[in-house]
Formats: structure tokens, sequence, C-alpha cells
């Protein structure tokens, strides 16, 4: 929203937190590699126009209710235990209204994953693996302690090999020379001599890869569909993400995955203002509500017959993960089936961190 003209727009943001999280670099935090301020920008860097405008402003609260037909917004305020009252219920209207609610850890109602594993999609997740991988490292090393339960402490398993699944588990092989992690396949997404590569550095790493499907989480172990029972002491689960519940709640017309559908400008179809994004369309949004106010229909109601330009294009620039050791994969390949740059080893490293950590706005 940073290119909006503020004589035309005032913007108010809802959020139950005040930062943003640069989730590719999140895996490095859990293990010290970077700091947890080091991944976090605070909104009002992100959009100075919250603090600087005069009627722009930034809200703790989460949605709990949207009416289309108002044009109102239900929120409650977040205190996080902090607050000595209530939660404090209010509505606001709005002339445009952007979604971009997020999601949550897909579980595929896999029984016992809410309790007993580690998601890491938030500072606080990160903060809570570390905390349990110094715990269980102290508690394998307390005199008198049998060794099965010591290799249960040490075992991690990080369910599904995404981006984020094998690039903690390179931090953690990087951390943990001995420790040993069991996967699915790894990073299905890129090109097959890329995972091969990178199923070949993790095994020389220390970590064991292995196929199957869980049907259960215990406190302790892990039950495979085979019925395979794997012990261990941190179970962080990596697979992929959904709509919120908030989302499911919403009177709006859904896509069969859940997710709210949208036309080729985002918007919800037959609600003019209402417009739903993920973290890739904000820079397309940012140009048609400026295109939309600057032709006057910055107002409820008043864009229904203004030119909207060219639609929404998906344009997939690559995909790239880090596997340890200084070492990472790099695949600029628009899909499986074009030709595009193949990269790996430390020169990819590079990359890696730096496209990272200069998307990082402090």
């Amino acid at each position: 929203m940073k290119g909006l003209d503020m004589s035309i727009y005032d913007i108010v943001c809802v959020s139950p937190r005040n930062h943003m999280v640069f989730t590719p670099l999140l895996p490095s935090t859990c293990v010290g590699t970077l700091e947890f301020r080091s991944v976090t920008e605070p909104v009002n860097w992100i959009e100075p126009a919250l603090a600087a405008t005069p009627y722009s402003y930034f809200h703790l609260a989460s949605c709990t209710g949207i009416d289309t037909a108002k044009h109102e917004v239900y929120r409650e305020t977040v205190g996080y235990g902090r607050l000595s009252q209530e939660p404090y219920r209010f509505k606001v209207a709005y002339d445009k209204l952007v979604i971009t609610a997020g999601a949550e850890p897909l579980t595929f109602g896999t029984k016992g994953v809410k309790e007993h594993a580690y998601f890491l999609r938030e500072v606080n997740h990160a903060q809570e693996i570390r905390k349990k991988l110094l715990l269980n490292l102290m508690l394998s090393e307390n005199p008198g302690i049998l060794e099965e339960e010591r290799k249960r402490l040490l075992h991690c398993i990080v369910i599904r090999g995404g981006p984020i699944g094998v690039e903690f588990s390179d931090e953690l092989s990087d951390f943990i020379m001995k420790d040993v992690c069991e996967r699915n396949e790894i990073l299905s997404a890129f090109d097959v001599s890329l995972r091969q590569y990178a199923t070949n550095h993790l095994t020389r790493s220390g970590v064991r890869l292995k196929r199957g499907v869980v049907k259960e989480v215990h406190a302790k172990k892990i039950v495979l569909s085979d019925g395979t029972d794997v012990p261990y002491g941190l179970l962080v689960w990596s697979t992929g993400v959904g709509p919120l519940e908030f989302i499911k709640s919403l009177d709006l017309p859904k896509s069969p995955g859940g997710r709210i559908g949208v036309d080729e400008w985002l918007r919800i179809p037959s609600m003019e203002d209402v417009f739903c994004v993920g973290r890739l369309e904000g820079k397309f949004l940012e140009e048609l509500l400026r295109r939309i106010g600057k032709q006057n229909g910055g107002k409820a109601f008043c864009s229904k017959d203004i030119p909207l330009g060219d639609p929404f294009v998906y344009r997939h620039l690559g995909s790239m993960a880090s596997v340890g050791r200084y070492k990472a994969l790099v695949n600029l390949r628009k899909s499986k089936d074009t030709k595009g740059i193949l990269h790996v080893g430390f020169v990819s490293w590079l990359v890696w961190r730096s496209a990272y950590l200069t998307r990082v706005v402090s």
C-alpha cells in the first residue's frame, strides 16, 4: 500500500500481530543462526502512513465477521492475556476492503498433530522449537538416563520436505551432526536433478529420509499408515497451509480448496469493493486501487463501471532452498516443462541468502 495516494485513501490495518514475519528465514532462528528480531519488521516500518497520516490507523485486533451489504468489518481486540478487561468488540466501516488473512498449517485431520507437533509459521513457533531443542539436549545428558530414551530425545522428525522443512533440517543438521530426521519425498516442486542433489547432500549431513504417511501423532511417537512406530523428541509439522477458520466462516464465494474465490482483478465476484489477495499480489492491488482512486472510485459503491485495466497474471519467478553447509538450490524455470537456470552449490547459497536478506526492510 506504499504507493497509494493518501489524499484519496486512508488506511486502516487490522491484524492480531503488529509485525511481518519473513518466513523463509524463520528456520534459521530455531537454532540461533539468526535472531528473532532479524526476521521481523514492524507494521509501521513497512507502511509508514499508519504512523504518519492523521486518519490512518493500525488496530491490534482480530476480525470476527464481515457485512458486505453494510460495508462493515467486525473486530475484537487482542490482549494476549495481558489486559485486565474483556476483549473490546467494535466495528469499522470501509469503502474498499482487502482481505489478506493469511493461512494456517494443514493437518489433514491427523489425530494428535495440534496437541503434540510444533508448527513453523510464526516467531513464537520458532521460539518454542528452540526451547524444546535445548531442553531435549540438556535432558539427554542427565546421568542415569536410558540409551533408548536419549535417542528419542535427540530424534527430530520433520513432516514433509518442502522448502521450510528442508531448510529447518539443514539448520538442525548443521547445529547437531548426530541428529536423525524422518521425512517424505523432499522439494517436490523442484526439478528431479535438484531433488536428487538435495537428497544426497542431506543424507551425507546425517539426515535420514523415510517415505510414509502419518496416521496418528502421540506425545512421544508417530504412527505411520503401515503401522510403524517412530519415536521422537521433537516433531515439526511442515505440510503446507490452508484457509483460516475465519475465512471458512465468511459467507463469501469459495474455491474447491476453501479459499475465497476472486475474479481476474482479485475482486470477490458481485462485490465491487471487496478484494482478496495473498502475499504475492500486493503490488498489483496497489496499482489497481491507485487507478480506481484517480477515477473518483475510491468511495464505496463508486467503482462499478470504472475500467480496471489489465487483469492479474501470475508469473512464477523460480524457487530456492538451502540444504546446509553453505549449499543451496536455485530453480529459475517457469515450470517443469520449460527451460531455465538450474544451479546448486555455494554460489546458489549466496544467491539464496542475498535474495532473502535484501527483502527484509531494515
